[in-house]
């Protein structure tokens, strides 16, 4: 019985990662986020695929604007910080993650740290 679920399962993803010809960047933890909030433990795969067609939307929309609010041809922290300002719910959630991010760069530098000076 559980090497028919895993067949369905591995059918499934490949399935979703092809979808008309495009290659499902976000599907498997689009899924783990739904079930995270509240939806089926395997919610419908066009459901997923809306989803990562809204969450790829997105991205696209605001990396095109933060190379234009930027210096020509890239895309800075500051840029993003920029255009996020007025959405306060947003702005925090990216203050939030630069934050966990600088904690996590210094606790792998004292990682490594430790890790050669105790050779």
């Amino acid at each position: 019985f559980e090497d028919e679920e895993t067949v369905e399962a591995s059918s499934e993803s490949q399935i979703s990662s092809s979808v008309g010809g495009r290659k499902r960047l976000f599907s498997k933890e689009l899924r783990c986020m739904m079930y995270g909030f509240g939806d089926d433990q395997n919610p419908y795969t066009e459901s997923v695929d809306l989803l990562e067609d809204l969450v790829l939307e997105f991205i696209t929309q605001m990396t095109q604007k933060a190379m234009e609010v930027g210096r020509s041809g890239r895309v800075q922290v500051e840029d993003i910080l920029y255009l996020v300002r007025k959405d306060k719910r947003k702005y925090a959630r990216v203050h939030d993650l630069l934050n966990m991010n600088e904690e996590l760069k210094k606790a792998r530098k004292a990682f490594d740290e430790v890790k050669y000076a105790g050779m």
